[in-house]
């Protein structure tokens, strides 16, 4: 091969990694794995953290307990947040306002204010932020939505993720409650697809909400449900709640209507017995099955229902490893992410909604 016809080198992203929970050590791994990308550093609330993340990783990259400190000694392209809700603002803001790209994990921010409020400076920075909607990126997902599309408006959509925690799972729960209810916390998510599947504007959201421990932060819910109502005449239903207390029957359910049929995500491992609080279940879709409404001339079912078997799924670290694969594109291939974040700030909108609902006993029009 002549020199003119060698590939072009890879763009090096050098990137800090932010937090060292389960998804800073899949996005922490993710970059390890596509070759873009290079750590120039781990940023933790303690050096222990730090050195887990390292040992996991199977490496010796330069760690931190300072965000500030991370920032200006390593010198990243890109930064990488993977945090409490209520550090995102703080810590993106100031990547941004130093020439940083950013990868955030959802939700954007703690708030509807927070969230416009880094929209703004990204697109007057010019910098890419891309926020952890992992479900995006899931083909399962993506197959899920296409049908539900095929299935006429309105469309009712009913969608759950109950978890049983206990342990350290049930104190990172807390840890995140100390901030946000559930519903706001793992809501975007559904809410997300609920728009792309109706393609409409959300006009009305209504909540309910229980606070069942007393281990909680004075006026936090850990069970909430949020009703949404979009302008096609499409509504949907979302329900999370954390704890002990909660029950592992019927935590997971993902299941559209519309006048032509049905389509159900139908995950028996998954939603199995202790699969509640397992992050690698909460994506897990294993068979969709569509169900048509059509009645032949005698009132039976014209059609029988279709199974779509889904095989070789990702699995969670797959999965981030595509969300950041999509990240370096967006750095080194450029585009416009301005639907991309004004969906995030939207989908904070509706479950900001349900919360405020549930606690002025009002439902909010949009």
């Amino acid at each position: 091969m002549n020199e003119l016809a060698q590939p072009s080198p890879m763009k090096q992203v050098r990137i800090l990694c932010v937090g060292a929970g389960n998804m800073g050590r899949s996005h922490a791994l993710a970059y390890q794995n596509i070759d873009g990308f290079e750590i120039v550093g781990i940023c933790t609330r303690s050096k222990e953290s730090g050195a887990k993340l390292n040992e996991q990783l199977g490496s010796d990259y330069p760690t931190f307990q300072d965000f500030d400190t991370a920032l200006r000694e390593s010198k990243p392209d890109a930064v990488c947040v993977s945090t409490w809700p209520d550090t995102h603002a703080r810590f993106v803001t100031s990547a941004l306002d130093a020439g940083c790209h950013v990868f955030v994990e959802k939700p954007l921010a703690d708030s509807v204010e927070a969230a416009e409020e880094i929209v703004a400076k990204a697109l007057s920075t010019d910098r890419k932020v891309v926020v952890g909607y992992i479900l995006r990126h899931h083909p399962s997902w993506m197959r899920f939505i296409d049908v539900a599309k095929t299935l006429g408006k309105p469309l009712v959509m009913r969608m759950n993720l109950n978890q049983s925690s206990s342990g350290a799972a049930w104190e990172t729960h807390k840890r995140l409650m100390s901030t946000v209810s559930p519903i706001v916390d793992c809501g975007v998510h559904y809410v997300d697809v609920m728009c792309q599947m109706t393609g409409a504007k959300p006009v009305r959201v209504s909540g309910i909400g229980a606070r069942l421990s007393d281990e909680l932060p004075e006026g936090m819910v850990n069970y909430g449900q949020l009703q949404v109502t979009f302008d096609d005449g499409s509504v949907g239903w979302y329900e999370a709640g954390w704890g002990p207390m909660m029950s592992e029957t019927a935590f997971f359910i993902k299941d559209v209507v519309g006048p032509s049929g049905a389509v159900s995500i139908v995950a028996e491992t998954a939603s199995s017995a202790g699969q509640s609080d397992n992050v690698d279940a909460h994506t897990k879709t294993e068979s969709i099955r569509v169900h048509h409404s059509e009645l032949a001339s005698d009132g039976s079912f014209a059609k029988a229902d279709e199974w779509i078997h889904l095989e070789d799924e990702p699995d969670h670290d797959g999965l981030c490893l595509r969300e950041q694969q999509f990240f370096y594109d967006a750095i080194v291939k450029g585009g416009d992410l301005t639907d991309h974040l004004q969906d995030a700030v939207n989908s904070m909108k509706i479950v900001a909604a349900a919360d405020e609902s549930f606690r002025t006993g009002k439902t909010v029009e949009l």
